[in-house]
């Protein structure tokens, strides 16, 4: 795991100065440094949450000047470049920048681009990954478009790199928006909201009064905001699995991410499923889109009296269910040891 490599090149001393780490997770290994000397950049909420209640100083975006940066690899390249130049806006010419990743996320490729733009070394390697350091040179060493940037995914709605269906509106999404009846209830979640193109699509329909938008990834959410000027709508930045409100919803509507890094893991909307039981009334009624292949019908029979599939194709399957029975938690069960990571930390659908 990342740790591993962190303690490759940090050991047991922890490094001098303030310290910048962007992308550091509750799983990551944090004990090569003082956090008293760091502050983690960290926009998934149930990682932020977990770090702060550890007494780190846990922000969305970076703040003050720092004597050095870790930056921890996402999947995303234009995410990971904007990481990088997060970071490097963050540091004076000389310090140091780590560059920490896994093969599958592209690390090679990012060392070679370093390569290419500034001196590079202590390459160490482990646990199917890589650490490296990059000495800055003098500003302007990163071409332009490494900051992250404004992407209009959709008329009017932008979304930002590293977001969930970034390039435009999600087709199981889509398929969702058309498989809804013309009038929807009067208060509804739209439970993993996303940047908000689906939450868009249900202010449109007849009969709506409030639409509470749940989404754990800061910047997507922040995107919605943005998105979304209907003063109908409410922003919640929060773990859809543990999430509740004062008072039970008549709707929930729903796309759940369905992956745990690369693996497909049923459990998550297992768990969304049951959060939107805990949510709705009894007489409210759930809206979701699956793909095909999931499971999910035996963990809506359990936490709903009525199960039906509306339709779809052979990719997604759009079921509805009503008669929430409320017991149930939200947060998935575990089948055993495995990664300390929040299992709502996946992103797609």
């Amino acid at each position: 795991m990342a740790g591993s490599r962190l303690e490759l090149v940090f050991g047991g001393t922890p490094p001098e100065g303030r310290m910048l780490l962007i992308g550091a997770g509750a799983a990551t290994d944090l004990s090569s440094f003082d956090p008293a000397r760091v502050q983690i950049v960290q926009g998934f909420y149930p990682d932020h949450r977990a770090l702060k209640s550890r007494g780190y100083d846990v922000e969305t975006a970076a703040s003050g000047d720092f004597d050095g940066a870790v930056v921890f690899l996402p999947r995303a390249r234009a995410e990971a470049r904007a990481r990088i130049a997060e970071a490097a806006a963050r540091l004076a010419p000389g310090a140091s920048l780590w560059i920490d990743g896994q093969k599958t996320d592209g690390v090679d490729a990012v060392m070679k681009e370093m390569r290419a733009l500034a001196p590079v070394d202590e390459v160490q390697s482990r646990a199917h990954g890589k650490i490296f350091r990059v000495t800055l040179p003098q500003p302007g060493w990163l071409p332009e478009g490494w900051a992250a940037q404004d992407h209009l995914a959709a008329p009017g709605m932008v979304t930002r790199p590293g977001v969930f269906s970034a390039d435009g509106p999600d087709p199981a999404s889509q398929a969702l928006a058309a498989a809804l009846p013309e009038k929807l209830p009067t208060r509804i979640v739209d439970l993993g909201a996303g940047w908000g193109w689906l939450s868009a699509q249900i202010l449109t329909h007849p009969g709506v009064e409030l639409l509470h938008l749940v989404e754990a990834d800061a910047a997507a959410l922040d995107c919605a905001r943005r998105n979304i000027a209907d003063p109908r709508a409410r922003f919640h930045w929060a773990d859809a699995l543990d999430f509740r409100l004062p008072e039970p919803v008549n709707g929930v509507i729903m796309n759940p991410p369905f992956h745990e890094g690369r693996a497909a893991d049923p459990r998550l909307g297992a768990g969304f499923i049951r959060a939107a039981a805990g949510l709705l009334t009894g007489a409210g009624r759930l809206w979701m889109v699956a793909n095909r292949h999931l499971p999910y019908e035996q963990a809506l029979r359990e936490c709903f009296a009525e199960v039906t599939e509306l339709g779809g194709d052979a990719r997604f399957k759009i079921l509805t269910a009503s008669g929430a029975r409320r017991g149930g938690a939200g947060r998935p069960q575990s089948k055993g040891p495995q990664s300390k990571a929040p299992l709502s930390r996946a992103r797609k659908r």
